[in-house]
């Protein structure tokens, strides 16, 4: 269920629901699955597979439906016990915090930022940070550097630049993948998954308005102010494979990405590095990593503060884009 777009029709269908939920004391246990088992649902309708799963919590139907459990599908698991910990205890921190406060104020429609401004890393942390400052309102000692690991897990840093006086961060940063159409294969059909998309997050500090320009592959990224001054982000969707079965399968690869931080008064390319999506020698990785350390040096071995545009440099604008603002799409460049 979507529950952040009250002002479609559906968004007025879950606003409805949530307003037929009586205090606590005056609840049925079976009211819930009542009110919200045709909104928990995925983009097919199946209930198993949405993000809040109700099937097992209490269905009047069968015993085997009133067992009280709430699946939340949405949660990785994470690679250390600690971290699984940190976790169990923010959901049960917030459970009991809307125990004693229930949410009573209206839903916020994100629209298209859901799939824009909130798959990027700078965002989604600063959101977990207003969650920890308000469960600490509450009177709970959550610490939001308890989920610095979850951080690095889930959005690695790809690397860094300093050129003068600027700071350059690309991070790795979300990226839906689309499921495709059916198609016959072996036993049947299949439908595959175009995974051939990836998405980086680039921040910058340090920059001068009328000045300087961060740019990759000779287009303008639009950056956009964090709130503290000289720093911008914006995030960058470029095609890192080509499988056979994809969307769009006539656009070629964007990679290897060289980002250029350009002094449009000089017109000239100041520094600038570059990214290898896989081995820049052409090796093709035979076995997982081990760990997390060998994870780790092999970006670190993907991505050089070096290889910038050299010679007088204009960047190209880049395509405005009202649904994706935050989000310089190369397939559109």
């Amino acid at each position: 269920m979507d529950c952040r777009r009250p002002g479609t029709k559906a968004g007025v269908v879950q606003n409805v629901a949530f307003q037929q939920i009586p205090d606590r004391a005056g609840c049925a246990p079976w009211l819930v699955d009542r009110l919200f088992r045709n909104l928990l649902v995925d983009a097919t309708g199946n209930t198993h597979r949405a993000e809040f799963s109700i099937d097992k919590l209490y269905s009047p139907d069968s015993a085997s439906g009133r067992l009280g459990l709430l699946e939340m599908r949405a949660f990785e698991m994470p690679p250390h016990a600690r971290m699984s910990l940190a976790q169990q205890l923010l959901l049960r921190t917030l459970i009991a915090k809307f125990w004693q406060q229930p949410y009573k104020r209206d839903l916020v429609r994100w629209g298209t930022e859901i799939h824009d401004r909130w798959m990027l890393p700078h965002f989604v942390w600063g959101d977990l940070g207003d969650v920890i400052e308000d469960v600490q309102a509450s009177g709970y000692p959550m610490m939001l550097d308890w989920f610095k690991p979850h951080l690095e897990f889930r959005f690695p840093q790809l690397g860094d630049l300093e050129v003068k006086d600027i700071s350059l961060e690309i991070r790795h940063a979300l990226e839906p993948w689309h499921v495709l159409g059916e198609e016959p294969g072996p036993g049947g059909t299949v439908r595959y998954v175009d995974s051939s998309l990836e998405r980086v997050q680039v921040k910058a500090r340090g920059l001068t308005d009328s000045r300087h320009v961060i740019s990759v592959g000779g287009v303008a990224i639009p950056l956009h102010p964090t709130g503290t001054n000289g720093e911008y982000v914006a995030g960058v969707r470029y095609r890192a494979w080509q499988p056979p079965n994809c969307l769009h399968p006539t656009i070629g690869l964007h990679t290897p990405l060289v980002f250029d931080v350009v002094d449009t008064w000089s017109g000239r390319s100041i520094g600038g590095c570059t990214y290898h999506v896989v081995h820049p020698g052409g090796r093709h990785y035979e076995t997982f990593p081990v760990n997390a350390y060998e994870a780790e040096s092999r970006r670190l071995a993907r991505f050089f503060r070096l290889g910038h545009t050299p010679g007088p440099m204009q960047p190209r604008a880049a395509p405005v884009s009202r649904e994706f603002p935050f989000t310089l799409d190369l397939r559109q460049c």
